[in-house]
């Protein structure tokens, strides 16, 4: 990098969509690294003077018992900084180069079309270190920050006849994104969950500490925060001040918020995560680096929903967002499960087309040797006892009705049961030995491996020019424990060396050969959408979804659940990136039998489709299935490009979400109650998100039933004989409206029309 030319003490100013980032350049005396003064709220353009004032007003008090100059909170905070919190920066060389000092060697910023950009080159002679940081600020007021450590040579001897002395391999053990947090940063949140159960919120004070977050599953988890907030006291989702990190990256991850008594610098506390590394998994030769993944950043003074709109905005405004409407599908897995008769899946089709489907997914048991989950994983070819004719026969009749096809596979994982663990047990990723633990019967595959990742992509490839699928559900049904391969069986990523014998650890390359594989395909076949899915809600987040058109947010699909699980992937991804389907009456994963209203209302909030065998279902449940799919069509163009709100407004066992367009003309809300109500009247209820100023009529939407109907309880504006009312965006914000009295497991849908 080329240090930019800028007058001395320059201090950086990002500003775009309401948030902004200013970095002291100017090293305190005695050198070290550009501090951050601020991350949050624009301070708008800082006049003459006031960068100065700015850094002034930053520089805290010493106390006693501490350094003799006082701490400030740099961009890569390490115990050169007198920071004794976590690291950003740690490593060694053979036990050396424990505590680099790292001091500014070049910076550069550019402000683009849609972003503004901090460019910093921080290195350490010594140590033989340097350290690249960016932070790329949208217009949508998304942070992201990036970073990359490379291992310098030796310097060449002065005697050039003289021996040698060339530097240890360095062994990162993490690099860390790391941004401050305001003294009135007073409450924590992020999430947890299980299989069937994940995005299960947990708050807590902020105290003393570190507050760590690790995935060290090989994915990010059922359990994954998927966003670490911190906020104001009590904040929510359309109240108080938030700041919230988002680790990009698909394998193993950490979140931390940590506060210090002494502070950090300034500020109070800190905020960010990184790419969880296992002891020896990042070994950087001399010359080598490593490229950490990106850690979002996002600030709201509007609550949580604010950190969403932000969020949700800048993934739409990527290239790679899904530009068409998101089609229909029906999934066959809890339909057929493995029983792929021609005949039935012919049936199930056409029950499909006639209900307005129109994506039609092939699941689990296509492929040779596939009878159940014990066999047949990693031989991607049409079993030919099945399907003796291959997929054309299925292929041709769910086009010829007019729907797309699409096809699961699971690649990164294999049966023992399998031609492909038979041609090699070197193949797969685990110690010397016995493989180790199954789950659900299967292994992982070690596509890191060069001929392993070029035969899955060989198969996958062949099979995708063979068939015209349109669109693949990518599984990964478990996670991956001593995740280690061959050393010298070289890699599919390009990335860290391999030093050493044995047996290395593979979560690092095995995530980078993923995302090859991905990148790959999709260049080879830019017509086909691919899906996330991992057991469920396994691998969500953005760097799956830089690579992916949406994820399957839980393999549970009964709405009670479903309804909370939505809610809180919502944090972090538009609805149109969220598979949503709706199941069978009796819930595969809870048997909670519900009705079929709930099933469909909760599904049309997502990427909506169906997983039920329809060639079983009344007459009536498939005249309300066509209304549901004609329901999706109305409102896919406000659901999938509106702004997501929730109300806080409502009692433990409710809950109230909706879209807002854009302008705010039109609404789509659902009061959802989960449980019995605890008042004997629920009470008016915020419809949150609309135009203060406009009039809006209020719409009870039916088409998929009215579970009010014969209720005595049910509020005067949804009386059929009464005609729609009209009230202002304010009162609704403010007031809102009374909801009904609905049994658990009921939904209303309200639609908003603004008048003209």
């Amino acid at each position: 990098m080329t240090a930019s030319s800028t007058p001395a003490a320059p201090v950086a100013v990002l500003r775009r969509g309401g948030a902004g980032l200013v970095v002291d350049l100017a090293p305190r005396a005695g050198g070290g690294l550009p501090e951050v003064l601020h991350w949050g709220a624009d301070l708008g353009p800082l006049p003459p003077g006031a960068a100065e004032h700015l850094r002034t007003t930053s520089v805290p008090a010493v106390p006693g018992s501490a350094p003799d100059t006082p701490r400030g909170f740099t961009v890569l905070p390490t115990e050169a900084d007198a920071w004794a919190g976590t690291p950003a920066l740690s490593g060694h060389r053979a036990g050396a180069a424990t505590a680099p000092r790292l001091r500014l060697r070049g910076h550069s910023t550019d402000s683009g079309a849609s972003a503004d950009t901090l460019l910093l080159d921080l290195h350490d002679p010594g140590a033989g270190l340097a350290v690249e940081l960016r932070y790329r600020l949208d217009d949508c007021g998304v942070l992201r920050a990036g970073a990359a450590v490379t291992a310098e040579p030796a310097p060449a001897a002065a005697d050039p006849g003289g021996p040698e002395h060339p530097r240890a391999p360095y062994d990162l053990a993490g690099l860390r994104l790391l941004l401050p947090l305001p003294a009135r940063a007073a409450e924590v949140l992020d999430l947890t969950g299980r299989w069937v159960r994940e995005r299960s919120p947990q708050r807590r004070a902020m105290a003393d500490g570190t507050v760590l977050r690790r995935a060290l599953r090989g994915r990010p988890g059922h359990d994954s925060p998927l966003l670490m907030a911190a906020g104001t006291r009590a904040f929510g989702f359309r109240a108080g001040e938030v700041w919230a990190a988002h680790v990009a990256w698909s394998g193993d991850q950490e979140y931390l918020v940590e506060r210090l008594p002494e502070g950090a610098g300034a500020h109070s506390a800190v905020l960010g995560g990184a790419e969880a590394l296992r002891p020896g998994e990042i070994r950087l030769e001399p010359g080598e680096s490593y490229e950490a993944p990106e850690v979002v950043f996002a600030h709201s003074t509007a609550g949580l929903d604010g950190v969403s709109e932000r969020l949700h905005a800048a993934l739409r405004a990527r290239p790679e967002h899904p530009a068409q409407p998101r089609p229909i599908v029906l999934n066959t897995w809890e339909a057929v499960y493995f029983d792929h008769d021609l005949d039935r899946l012919r049936t199930l089709a056409d029950s499909a087309a006639a209900v307005g489907v129109e994506r039609f997914v092939l699941d689990d048991g296509w492929f040779r040797g596939r009878r159940s989950d014990s066999s047949g994983l990693g031989d991607w070819t049409v079993d030919p006892d099945t399907w003796p004719q291959g997929l054309d026969p299925i292929i041709e009749h769910v086009r010829a009705l007019g729907m797309d096809f699409g096809l699961w596979v699971e690649p990164e994982m294999v049966n023992l049961d399998s031609d492909l663990a038979r041609s090699g047990p070197d193949r797969l990723l685990h110690p010397e030995g016995a493989p180790g633990r199954s789950w659900r019967h299967q292994y992982v595959l070690d596509i890191a491996r060069p001929d392993t990742w070029q035969h899955i992509h060989d198969r996958l490839d062949a099979l995708l020019r063979r068939y015209p699928v349109r669109y693949v559900k990518w599984d990964h049904n478990r996670d991956l424990y001593e995740a280690v391969h061959a050393a010298g069986a070289g890699s599919a990523d390009a990335g860290a060396s391999e030093a050493g014998t044995g047996r290395v650890p593979g979560v690092h390359r095995q995530t980078r050969a993923l995302y090859a594989l991905l990148d790959s395909l999709r260049e080879r076949h830019p017509h086909v959408e691919f899906e996330s899915c991992s057991s469920g809600g396994g691998r969500v987040d953005l760097g799956i979804l830089a690579r992916t058109e949406r994820v399957w947010a839980s393999d549970c699909n009964d709405p009670v659940e479903r309804q909370t699980i939505q809610r809180w992937t919502g944090l972090l991804l538009p609805p149109e990136l969220v598979g949503s389907h709706a199941g069978p009456p009796v819930a595969h994963t809870t048997h909670r039998r519900t009705e079929t209203a709930f099933r469909l209302a909760t599904s049309l909030f997502g990427h909506a489709g169906i997983e039920w065998d329809l060639t079983d279902c009344s007459e009536r449940d498939l005249a309300t299935v066509a209304a549901w799919t004609a329901l999706v069509r109305e409102f896919r163009p406000l659901l999938h490009t509106g702004r997501t709100v929730r109300s806080d407004e409502t009692d433990a066992g409710a809950l109230l979400h909706g879209v807002v367009s854009q302008a705010g003309e039109r609404a789509l809300y659902c009061f959802a109650r989960l449980e019995t109500a605890p008042a004997e009247q629920p009470g008016r209820t915020t419809l949150p998100g609309l135009d203060p100023q406009r009039r809006y009529t209020l719409l009870h939407r039916t088409e998929l039933g009215d579970p009010t109907r014969g209720d005595a309880g049910a509020p005067g504006w949804m009386h059929a004989a009464t005609p729609a009312p009209v009230v202002t965006g304010t009162a609704l914000e403010h007031l809102g409206i009374p909801m009904p009295r609905l049994f658990p497991a009921q939904a209303v849908l309200i639609e908003a029309v603004a008048e003209e």
